[in-house]
């Protein structure tokens, strides 16, 4: 069959839609937010190929993913073996990084395993392991009559008096022995007695003179190397010294490493791991300014958070240790000599005499070094079993680079093999393009290259595969979690294009989200290359060029919530063009657009100004951003446009305005802080991580809508107050599910399930408290409402409505009040997060700040967010966007355009100015593009 059949699909708000999809085809579903894409694509086609696949499963398989229920569909024909990609986050742990969930890590560890080349990191030369024959004629070498030593270093550095090693030693027929440097003959009883907590080193003597009888030689060596476990010394008598070992041994000094394999260049295996921070990378330390966030005030006014002087203790040490060292307790802390400081903060480096008196009088006399107030906090928090000291610490505390391995999370031992002067980590540091063209390009052996030929292969494809999709900018050691969800879901199709699967039915959700026009080009061609395996690709998505490169287009709609879930039009784009019917339709015609604004604003005439930014790969740059503007920050993936805006300025002012713990990036100084009072991010991050959050808690209307079930008639007879209809709280909800609604199914080495709970079936409540109605409506219907329900239900109810209508302002009429925030995408929690904060006054000197928002809209919701981002501008504040949407950089103010590449080949300001100013620069990719939108 070359065709998918849907016949009846009713899933969600979809409304018995029946239709025809054509196989091995790139096929492009869109729609307005809430539509029903997703419910037709997702949650009937995938959920459906998805639970065909588990029923061809055995019993025991089964048992480990679940029962997994059929979509509302009568009938679906002709689907093959689906995977679905999505934008959820691939890896929060933080041992994943982009080389271990891409595989490309586990291939470097074994190239390097197959022929990289260790060096002595003290001498600094190439070394090498030696077999038994390669020794021996080592030693044949020398003239005939030549007296040697093969010197078998048996103990090194340990303590005891090795009586039993002596003993094993005479039996095997060794007459002396060298214990420290000391010859001592083993025909005597040798006495350790007075050495036995000094460490020890023993050196197994056999004196060897150079003939012709070279099997005696070989017999020597290998007895000595057995004894030595690999490693002996060839001592020429009144000459040099050569080290010989059968794993890898400097010749000049005791440095040496096991035979090389793969696990030896894990940061996840205690073979490679830097052993101080187990292979993360990073530990968690005390900050000086977490604990004195306040140098204005003195230590007795509290200054030294976490070491608070109402403790008695605290307070009796702070006072001897500022009494021995002349610290003036009442000055301000910035006033007090930093050498001064750090003996509080870091410890004294001599004793000092303590003077305790406890509550009942007794006296108590320490005569000792002071710890340090840092050290203190880092023991407490290491040696402590309560989570709750655990979490109050960490408040102090910042994650940095690991000291000892500096961040590279591996051995020093590991980071001396090289591949043509680089090592495994320098390679993991590169943008995966510049990996690809120093892989290309190895100086290597005919022997290394022989052995090496499949292994750079694999890499290559897979290096290029994550080029091909726009992610050439990332390295291999960043770390997974940091990735956005379009970043995560890219790798995961460059995954399976590296795979070469045919016949299979891909189901993706957005893959431009994050990409630059120019990196959307590739992208469309990676599709196609998908298509052409002989696979049927279901997109669902908003971007014109991918739209336009669809073999088969299909427009849902023709609205929201329950206005949608019909297919409106279908067919080739052309086609899809011509129908009038078609929002989608008309805005790819031209018939329908958001408008460029006929003038741009001048702004307040004040700024922020970052100065000398150099956070990741931003080259020390000035940037100003002019306030009381629509301010669009822009440029090709990678070009640095986060690390500016989220790293430096959001972090900067929400350290000045809020005394946030997390530490800004890297730039000499943020000019202009005086003229902002709050700054806002609305991140696409979740408002919420259990069934428990919801849009109604986050933007405070639950609260309301409780205060008016509790004021009803039946909840005052009952004396029901505000809390009986809080699930989180006990009394109303269901105890069942704890208020839930759905019970948790720990799945072991699976994502947990979640199922409605069998007592109250999702409703959340007991039965008590669901008969309490209003208008008709308990309160677990009123969750259930639609957001466009709901405001026709309270409209007579001026709070409630005023809070659900900035909700029907920023496009959300189709979520539901109590809609499980784990199910909301990236963008509906962004907009979700901006309604909460449009509920609050405008100051004039608010900046808010958004990183992509129009993630998961439609041109007709992109339209209406305008509306409200530039009402937040005309009250007189700021609005600073990061994004790649050209309808919403064309109606900026001002642009700052970052590159002009990705990775080391961007972190430049390219051009600044209107739309119109930056369309005309010739070295921005962002301006060429602009240029065609803004002529049309």
């Amino acid at each position: 069959m070359d065709k998918i059949i849907v016949k009846g699909a009713r899933e969600n708000n979809l409304k018995n839609v029946d239709i025809e999809l054509p196989k091995n085809k790139l096929i492009v579903m869109t729609g307005v937010s809430g539509s029903g894409k997703s419910s037709l694509a997702f949650d009937t086609i995938f959920a459906e190929g998805q639970r065909r696949y588990v029923e061809s499963l055995s019993a025991y398989a089964r048992q480990f993913i679940g029962n997994t229920e059929k979509p509302d569909v009568d009938s679906i024909e002709g689907l093959s073996p689906s995977i679905s990609i999505d934008q959820k986050t691939t890896n929060k742990n933080p041992r994943s990084t982009v080389g271990t969930i891409t595989e490309i890590y586990d291939f470097l560890r074994l190239l390097f395993a197959r022929i990289g080349v260790p060096y002595c990191p003290n001498h600094h030369i190439p070394i090498k392991s030696q077999s038994i024959e390669e020794m021996t004629n080592k030693v044949m070498e020398f003239e005939e009559g030549t007296k040697l030593e093969i010197l078998a270093p048996v103990v090194h550095g340990e303590k005891g008096t090795h009586k039993d090693l002596f003993d094993d030693l005479r039996k095997e027929g060794y007459s002396r022995v060298r214990v420290n440097g000391e010859i001592y003959s083993l025909d005597d009883e040798i006495t350790l007695e007075k050495n036995k907590k000094d460490n020890i080193d023993v050196v197994v003597d056999r004196v060897v003179v150079k003939d012709s009888e070279r099997g005696r030689i070989f017999e020597s060596i290998e007895t000595s190397t057995h004894l030595a476990n690999g490693k002996v010394v060839l001592h020429i008598i009144g000459g040099e010294e050569i080290v010989m070992s059968e794993h890898y041994a400097c010749i000049h000094c005791n440095y040496s490493i096991p035979e090389l394999e793969p696990r030896l260049f894990s940061f996840n295996s205690p073979y490679g791991a830097c052993p101080d921070c187990k292979g993360l990378g990073t530990k968690l330390k005390i900050s000086e300014d977490l604990i004195i966030p306040n140098k204005e005030k003195s230590l007795n006014q509290n200054a030294l958070l976490g070491y608070t002087i109402e403790n008695n203790v605290h307070r009796t040490t702070i006072e001897a240790v500022c009494e021995k060292y002349g610290i003036d307790m009442n000055v301000p802390v910035k006033e007090i000599p930093k050498e001064k400081l750090d003996i509080l903060l870091y410890g004294s480096k001599e004793p000092i005499e303590i003077k305790y008196v406890a509550k009942n009088g007794n006296v108590r006399f320490m005569n000792d070094y002071f710890e340090g107030a840092i050290p203190n906090l880092e023991r407490r928090h290491l040696e402590t079993t309560s989570a709750w000291t655990r979490e109050w610490l960490e408040m102090f505390m910042v994650e940095t680079d690991c000291s000892t391995c500096h961040g590279t999370r591996l051995q020093d031992s590991v980071l001396s093999i090289y591949i043509n002067n680089k090592n495994i980590y320098d390679m993991t540091t590169m943008s995966i393009r510049e990996l690809r063209d120093f892989l290309r390009t190895l100086k290597l052996t005919p022997e290394e290259e022989n052995i090496s030929r499949l292994l750079l292969t694999e890499i290559d494809n897979r290096l290029s595969f994550l080029v091909n999709v726009g992610l050439e900018y990332l390295t291999l050691h960043r770390p997974a979690g940091s990735l956005s969800g379009g970043e995560s879901q890219r790798i995961r199709l460059a995954t399976q294009i590296g795979s070469k699967l045919s016949g299979v039915l891909y189901v993706l959700d957005e893959p431009s989200i994050g990409l630059h026009q120019k990196d959307n080009e590739k992208l469309i061609r990676s599709l196609e290359e998908m298509r052409d395996l002989g696979n049927t690709l279901i997109v669902v998505e908003h971007d014109e060029d991918t739209m336009r490169a669809a073999d088969y287009l299909v427009d849902i709609g023709p609205g929201a919530g329950e206005e949608g879930g019909t297919v409106v039009a279908a067919g080739t784009p052309e086609e899809v063009m011509n129908n009038r019917n078609s929002l989608t339709g008309r805005y790819l015609a031209g018939l329908e657009k958001i408008e460029v604004p006929k003038k741009r604003r001048k702004g307040n005439g004040k700024f922020l100004e970052v100065v000398k930014a150099e956070e990741h790969n931003l080259k020390k740059i000035n940037v100003k951003f002019p306030l009381g503007k629509f301010i669009c920050v822009t440029g090709v993936s990678g070009s640095g446009k986060s690390s500016l805006v989220n790293e430096i300025l959001y972090k900067t002012l929400a350290k000045e305005i809020y005394h946030s713990k997390d530490l800004p990036g890297k730039c000499k100084e943020v000019k202009g802080l005086e003229n902002v009072d709050k700054v806002v991010m609305i991140s696409q991050d979740a408002i919420g991580r259990t069934p428990r959050s919801n849009p109604a808690t986050y933007v405070g209307v639950f609260d309301d809508i409780r205060d008016l079930y509790a004021t009803t008639k039946e909840s005052k007879m009952h004396g029901y107050d505000k809390g009986r209809f809080s699930f989180n709280v006990k009394g109303g909800r269901c105890e069942a599910c704890w208020g839930d609604g759905v019970k948790k199914i720990e799945m072991h080495f699976l994502p947990d399930v979640y199922v409605p709970c069998d007592v109250c079936h999702g409703k959340r409540y007991n039965k008590e408290t669901l008969e309490i109605k209003f208008k008709g409506k308990n309160i677990s219907e009123v969750l259930d409402m639609r957001v466009s329900e709901a405001v026709k239900f309270f409209e007579n109810v001026p709070k409630i409505k005023r809070k659900l209508d900035v909700l029907m302002d920023v496009g959300l009429t189709y979520i539901t009040l109590g809609q499980s925030a784990p199910t909301l995408s990236g963008g509906e929690a962004g907009r979700v997060k901006l309604a909460k904060e449009l509920q609050k006054k405008a100051t004039g000197k608010s900046v808010f700040i958004l990183d992509e928002p129009t993630t998961g809209l439609h041109t007709e919701d992109i339209k209406k967010l305008l509306v409200i981002l530039n009402r937040i501008v005309d009250n007189g504040d700021t609005v600073i966007v990061i994004e790649h949407n050209l309808d919403v950089i064309k109606v900026a103010d001002y642009i700052i355009d970052l590159g002009p590449d990705g990775g080391i080949g961007g972190g430049t300001v390219v051009a600044t100015g209107t739309p119109e100013e930056v369309s005309k620069c010739e070295n921005s990719y962002t301006g060429e593009w602009l240029k065609k939108v803004l002529k049309k």
